[in-house]
């Protein structure tokens, strides 16, 4: 697959695999968070990796866009009984252990059934994580997380009013466990899932996504993009049992 970018009107072309977060030797690995934490969270844009291209994007300085086509998708098996894995995903990769990853999504245009976009993490088919604000009708829609571990998705919601259109939302990693949070203002962040992932043990990529389910397609805008120290403190109640 390739990967190309729309950056400051210029387009820059490279050769990428398929699935960046496996078979990857070190010397090719660009650690996009040590990068990053480096330079004051500043994440470098040229190092993200399309794992999969919209229908259209526009990568800016400050903010990207992606344009989603119909019936792009992700899950795996569970109630439904299919498997959905087409859906658009633009990540970057890393071997910190402990880091957290801040991003405001915009989906005003999206008006169709499970219409999404948010952060992902994205190891392979039937291993990623990712939580998102999925559009259901004119009075409500789901703001949620899903879970995918060896092949099967679990999917856990809340419904929040159909009116909102802006989400942050903080993704962080405490070696393989991992916290998704959202935010009405990118200040004060609540939990929306802790849980282990079992391929998130060493060198992960993670990111952007945004899809359409159904017969539709929307704009979604990612912006305020940042890498910052853990922000998912280690607990401080009942101590570790021993191994």
């Amino acid at each position: 697959m390739k990967k190309i970018f729309k950056f400051l009107g210029i387009s820059l072309c490279a050769v990428a695999c398929s699935n960046p977060s496996q078979n990857v030797s070190d010397e090719k690995i660009i650690d996009s968070v040590s990068e990053a934490l480096a330079n004051d969270g500043e994440i470098n844009l040229d190092h993200l990796v399309w794992t999969r291209e919209p229908a259209s994007y526009t990568i800016k300085a400050d903010s990207i866009s992606i344009t989603t086509a119909p019936h792009t998708d992700l899950w795996q098996r569970t109630y439904y009984h299919f498997r959905n894995d087409n859906a658009p995903v633009l990540q970057m990769q890393t071997r910190e252990k402990y880091f957290s990853f801040v991003v405001k999504t915009d989906f005003t245009q999206s008006h169709h059934r499970f219409d999404q976009c948010g952060i992902v993490m994205y190891l392979d088919s039937d291993n990623w994580l990712k939580g998102s604000v999925e559009y259901e009708n004119q009075q409500f829609q789901h703001l949620g997380s899903v879970a995918t571990n060896n092949g099967y998705s679990d999917w856990a919601t809340t419904a929040i009013p159909a009116d909102v259109k802006t989400m942050w939302y903080r993704f962080s990693r405490r070696a393989d466990d991992y916290c998704i949070e959202c935010s009405a203002d990118g200040v004060e962040f609540s939990q929306m899932r802790i849980c282990h992932m079992y391929k998130g043990a060493d060198l992960i990529s993670f990111g952007i996504y945004a899809c359409s389910p159904e017969e539709s397609s929307f704009t979604a805008v990612f912006s305020d993009m940042k890498i910052t120290e853990c922000m998912w403190k280690a607990h401080d109640g009942q101590q570790p049992d021993e191994e």
